[in-house]
């Protein structure tokens, strides 16, 4: 009898290739990554496209000028170069962004995954707490940490963290309850595999779409949350760039120089609206029925 060979897998087909595949073919999201690319390069180049010095030295002559070849985006109530401060504004606004998500991806995962594997009481006090904390809008709580903590890059990031964490927990903790009783993990716990162990070998690997998609969508709520509360002078202490407190700086001076506000609420909208295209097109490429 004849042995029928197994028909190869074609090339390409692997779930991480059809994930790829799936967001190259959204225009919309390759164009947000494009544009986020050039965003993330400007805040780790900031100090080679623009010394930092130029964005906090203030020259009285020159306050409030257009856009000129001298000063690009112009010059604000302090004479200070207003591209010199959106870029270096730039750096900040993506270390919060990305910094409080990261961290707040790994307490998630962390209380996630005790909540999900030990349940009981511990399941129980951990969701009662992020019962509490999400009872309170998200501005609402970060806005009360940073106000005890005092206005601060760190003590907003800190703020940040603690104010969306709760969110990332829950979603850990369903990922894993969903996939903790299938045959797999079955086997890995019948083979002797701990219960961290098996969470970090098998579980968080296997959920890493989920936990994709919840961090890239949450990186536009924490730059827009971010330079919320420095609009209300709770973020950045002045003089350090920023483009929150730039917006607000700019609302005084809206019918004389309107391009300091122009340029400020620019680089948020370029900045939040990129990373929410990204995320469209990463939760669109991990739905099989969206391929």
């Amino acid at each position: 009898m004849t042995a029928v060979a197994a028909p190869r897998t074609p090339r390409g087909s692997s779930p991480w290739r059809q994930t790829i595949s799936a967001f190259r073919r959204n225009r919309a999201a390759v164009a947000g990554l494009v544009a986020l690319a050039i965003i993330v390069v400007v805040a780790v180049f900031a100090d080679v496209i623009v010394p930092y010095g130029a964005g906090i030295a203030q020259n009285a002559a020159d306050r409030l000028q257009g856009p000129s070849a001298e000063h690009l985006f112009g010059t604000d109530e302090y004479g200070r170069d207003v591209f010199a401060r959106i870029v270096h504004g730039a750096r900040s606004s993506i270390a919060i962004g990305l910094g409080a998500t990261a961290i707040s991806l790994v307490i998630g995962t962390l209380f996630g995954a005790i909540a999900g594997l030990y349940g009981r009481a511990i399941d129980m006090i951990i969701m009662r707490v992020c019962d509490i904390l999400s009872s309170i809008p998200f501005l609402i709580l970060a806005l009360a940490i940073v106000s005890a903590l005092g206005p601060s890059m760190i003590n907003l990031m800190i703020a940040m963290t603690i104010a969306s964490s709760p969110e990332f927990t829950r979603m850990i903790r369903s990922v894993i309850l969903s996939i903790a009783e299938q045959d797999f993990i079955v086997a890995a716990r019948g083979a002797g595999t701990g219960r961290m162990a098996t969470v970090f070998r098998h579980i968080i690997p296997n959920a890493a779409g989920p936990i994709i998609v919840q961090g890239s969508m949450s990186v536009a709520a924490m730059i827009l949350g971010a330079a919320g509360l420095s609009y209300i002078g709770m973020g950045v202490n002045p003089p350090a760039p920023e483009w929150g407190s730039m917006l607000d700086a700019a609302t005084e001076y809206i019918s004389r120089a309107p391009h300091l506000l122009f340029f400020a609420g620019g680089a948020i909208t370029l900045a939040a609206l990129s990373m929410n295209l990204v995320g469209d097109g990463v939760r669109d490429a991990f739905d099989p029925r969206m391929r």
